[in-house]
């Protein structure tokens, strides 16, 4: 019983003062919201990003706007969330190499994954392929390791950039199996996948939506996933984990952010919309298209496993000797 007598369900009759007034507002009114994707247009976590934006927008009003800010493995763009006022409108959405990765490599950012941001939960998941050249004779992972195995560090993977998630998770796999592969890092995910279809290098681990159209045509051999699970779109490939390196894991999962301090009605408002959103077919299908899936977890399922992940990762960081590019 609040002083007086008065509960707080019967506060709906009285006149509220004018700050009190303004904090039940509906969100976001007419103010734009600003969510901000760490990296150049036109990658996959722009491309989900925008969708997820649409869906926002026609689910809670307002304008949700993408705004991309660029720059070391993501960590730019997300100092400038980290930094802005805690009142919803301004975001981050981000993977796993930017929320559990980079901060390993990039000490002085200027924030804490942690500490800085108010998760808002998990919204999606894409996995790697572990793709080979076909001009050389290794067509399975089992004969890749036993190659590596019979001349050491005498093969070669490309990867997309010193510290990159690819490359990160590539190290996880060649730890698990015993093996050691030279890394070639190219400027980009293109020129890297360029070097294994012409043989220039043995292997590379490949997102998903680049690496399914390469194995159907025979531009490379894709042999395995990273994911838990066989991937729907490629039932026939198995696992890491099921062929080479048991309980290997290597997913992306992308997730959204707000400043610390975020009041908890907006954050939960944030989230139930996004549940809602990934459960819209047409979104589904376009994410599908991408080979993206929905993963969703609340903020307080997603504070665990996030702690998780940095954990998990700075051991691989850490005992690869891996540094930024």
């Amino acid at each position: 019983m609040a002083a007086g007598g008065i509960t707080r369900r019967g506060l709906g009759g009285l006149a509220l003062a004018p700050g009190l007034a303004r904090a039940q507002a509906p969100y976001p009114g007419n103010r734009p919201v600003a969510i901000v994707v760490a990296f150049a247009p036109g990658g996959s976590t722009d491309t989900v990003a925008r969708l997820v934006a649409q869906q926002l927008q026609r689910l809670l009003g307002g304008s949700f706007v993408v705004e991309n800010r660029a720059g070391a493995s993501g960590t730019i763009g997300s100092a400038h969330v980290a930094r802005a006022r805690p009142d919803g409108y301004t975001l981050l959405f981000a993977g796993s190499g930017t929320y559990s990765m980079s901060g390993h490599l990039y000490p002085q950012r200027g924030y804490d994954e942690e500490q800085s941001f108010t998760p808002i939960g998990s919204v999606s998941t894409s996995s790697l392929f572990m793709c080979l050249s076909p001009r050389h004779a290794m067509r399975d992972i089992g004969s890749f390791i036993a190659r590596a195995k019979e001349a050491p560090g005498r093969m070669s993977y490309a990867s997309s950039g010193a510290g990159s998630s690819a490359h990160i998770i590539t190290e996880l796999f060649l730890e698990g199996a015993g093996i050691q592969v030279e890394n070639i890092t190219y400027r980009g995910g293109a020129p890297a996948v360029q070097a294994v279809i012409t043989g220039d290098v043995q292997m590379a681990f490949v997102e998903a939506v680049t690496a399914l159209p390469l194995m159907r045509n025979g531009e490379v051999l894709g042999v395995a996933v990273t994911s838990a699970q066989r991937s729907p779109l490629a039932p026939e490939v198995p696992t890491i984990a099921e062929s080479a390196v048991p309980g290997f894991e290597g997913t992306t999962t992308l997730a959204m952010f707000a400043p610390a301090g975020t009041p908890d009605e907006i954050v939960w408002r944030l989230h139930r919309a996004v549940a809602e959103a990934m459960q819209v077919p047409d979104l589904v299908a376009q994410l599908r298209t991408g080979a993206v899936f929905p993963r969703v977890m609340s903020p307080d399922e997603f504070r665990p496993f996030l702690a998780s992940e940095r954990r998990r990762w700075l051991e691989v960081i850490r005992s690869r000797g891996i540094t930024a590019g």
